[in-house]
């Protein structure tokens, strides 16, 4: 079954019903990256007790997080992991950016 949400800007976006999964959208959606730490989500297998092992994936624990950026006087909001939330609060904000930015996790903030 499709259902038509909206269309905007030329794009139509829809939903499918799945019995299993519930909605499904064709929404483009952020990716599940720290912008500091550079955590992404990974592959792995769950193992039952007999071993049999099936597919999964481990997602990082991430926040979307609002700092202020003291340099700039202006809010920059960050999708941040809890490690990476340890590291703003260890090296401050623009030395963390400053890390990432050079590491590549971070374009322009």
């Amino acid at each position: 079954m499709v259902i038509f949400l909206n269309n905007s800007n030329n794009y139509i976006f829809f939903a499918v019903r799945n019995k299993k999964e519930g909605f499904q959208s064709n929404n483009i959606t952020m990716s599940r990256v720290c912008q500091i730490t550079g955590k992404r989500v990974t592959s792995g297998n769950n193992v039952s007790h007999s071993h049999k092992k099936t597919k999964r994936t481990f997602k990082p624990n991430l926040f979307t997080k609002t700092y202020w950026l003291e340099e700039e006087d202006r809010q920059i909001v960050l999708k941040v992991s809890a490690k990476g939330m340890k590291i703003i609060n260890k090296k401050g904000l623009s030395n963390a950016l400053k890390d990432a930015k050079e590491k590549g996790y971070i374009g322009k903030y």
